[in-house]
């Protein structure tokens, strides 16, 4: 697997201070192992991983339950599917590392790529960073490229700042931050949710570039529409005044 993280001792760095990666997981059996393996690959085994289960249903939950639990640092089981936001809440609730970081399971991040957000903030050269699709070459269709772009731009105008990706999962907290952070969103309206709260304490988003490979309904994506029309919602909702 390559890896494209521009300082060669990421790897090392990485591996020796607390890192958490929160992995929401909404049946993706198929890609799950992948993703897990790659975060392994990227970050060395000293990082801790919480998958949080959201109440999966296409044997997710049962493959989870039958690995070793020394490889899988922590895995938390839902009854039933809150969201995305939510799994993230309680992932962070959970964590414990100096970093905290957050990954898809479907695949269409690389895990690889996390590590470039990761390191600024275990240098101390950054509180918060955005790996963005924008700042490198990406796929995707045009009506989702326009829609991000649309609430970059709104969620710009709203917070002061000058992202070119507010939607991307690829986002990495200084630890204590974000666990300070009082998160309400249960879906995808936590992307504006958080960027407006850090923001309102007037601290800086740095990005960095991450690739993306966009996956079609029919291989499993989940965001519709009617998220789009949330997150404009929340723009609102979480406007600083």
């Amino acid at each position: 697997m390559k890896n494209s993280i521009p300082c060669t001792s990421t790897d090392v760095v990485v591996g020796r201070i607390d890192v958490t990666i929160i992995v929401p997981v909404y049946n993706e059996a198929e890609t799950l192992p992948i993703t897990l393996s790659r975060i392994r690959d990227a970050m060395g085994p000293s990082a801790e991983i919480i998958v949080v289960d959201d109440g999966c249903s296409d044997g997710t939950s049962e493959w989870l339950r039958s690995q070793d639990p020394t490889q899988l640092q922590r895995v938390i089981h839902r009854r039933r599917n809150y969201g995305k936001g939510s799994a993230i809440r309680l992932g962070i609730r959970h964590s414990k590392g100096r970093v905290v970081a957050i990954q898809d399971a479907d695949l269409e991040y690389d895990p690889a790529d996390l590590a470039r957000a990761i390191e600024p903030i275990l240098q101390g050269e950054s509180k918060v960073v955005y790996g963005s699709r924008y700042l490198s070459q990406t796929s995707g269709k045009y009506l989702h490229r326009s829609m991000n772009r649309l609430l970059t731009t709104l969620s710009n105008l709203s917070t002061g700042l000058s992202l070119t990706d507010m939607e991307t999962c690829h986002k990495a907290f200084d630890g204590d931050l974000v666990r300070s952070l009082r998160l309400r969103e249960q879906r995808f309206g936590i992307e504006p949710e958080i960027t407006a709260k850090i923001a309102a304490l007037g601290i800086k988003i740095d990005e960095v570039p991450t690739s993306y490979r966009a996956r079609s309904y029919s291989e499993g994506k989940k965001i519709t529409w009617r998220d789009g029309v949330s997150a404009l919602v929340c723009l609102w909702r979480y406007r600083i005044r």
